[in-house]
């Protein structure tokens, strides 16, 4: 259904497959973000376009839709990011831009091509599936103390039956309460 529905909506007649954008978005200073060299392939642009028509259009991109990388965090980080290079650390000219979900949307209205407009609709998506997972896995572990916390409570209770039941029998048989461990 998916492949008649993009072909439909495609005026070529042919849509490129939805790309898998999930395993490119990254962690940045606690915020999911996708970097510029990931986000201009999307785009179907090269890095340098991105980043030029980001700096002409700078005010379109306030703190919470862009991070500028600091030379530490390519450093730590520079196997997911940049190819080495024996001078600077990395092989690029300026450092990494990363995108949020705001500015990834924002990236496609000022590169306003086409393409650009159709893989923002996939960007969207894929930063909601990764908040969905998050939410679900997070409400999955609120479920798995809860059930920690009864089954605790059950042992406990079950341990205290099992005592009161013991101490019966061996009432029963003559022996007396037994002694407490």
């Amino acid at each position: 259904m998916w492949s008649r529905l993009a072909i439909m909506a495609s005026p070529e007649g042919s849509a490129p497959a939805p790309p898998d954008i999930a395993p490119l978005i990254r962690i940045v200073r606690g915020q999911r973000v996708l970097l510029d060299s990931s986000l201009a392939a999307l785009y179907g642009v090269t890095t340098k376009v991105l980043n030029q028509a980001v700096r002409r259009n700078i005010e379109r991109f306030p703190r919470d839709f862009l991070i500028q990388l600091t030379d530490s965090e390519v450093q730590s980080s520079r196997s997911q990011f940049v190819t080495l290079n024996k001078g600077r650390g990395y092989n690029v000219k300026y450092l990494p831009l990363a995108f949020t979900e705001h500015g990834a949307i924002m990236a496609a209205s000022i590169l306003n091509s086409p393409r650009a407009v159709q893989m923002s609709v996939y960007v969207v998506r894929a930063f909601v599936q990764l908040r969905q997972m998050f939410a679900s896995n997070a409400e999955l572990a609120r479920k798995l103390d809860a059930l920690e916390r009864s089954v605790a409570t059950l042992d406990a209770d079950t341990r205290k039956q099992f005592d009161q039941v013991y101490e019966a029998i061996l009432g029963l048989m003559g022996s007396g309460p037994r002694k407490s461990q």
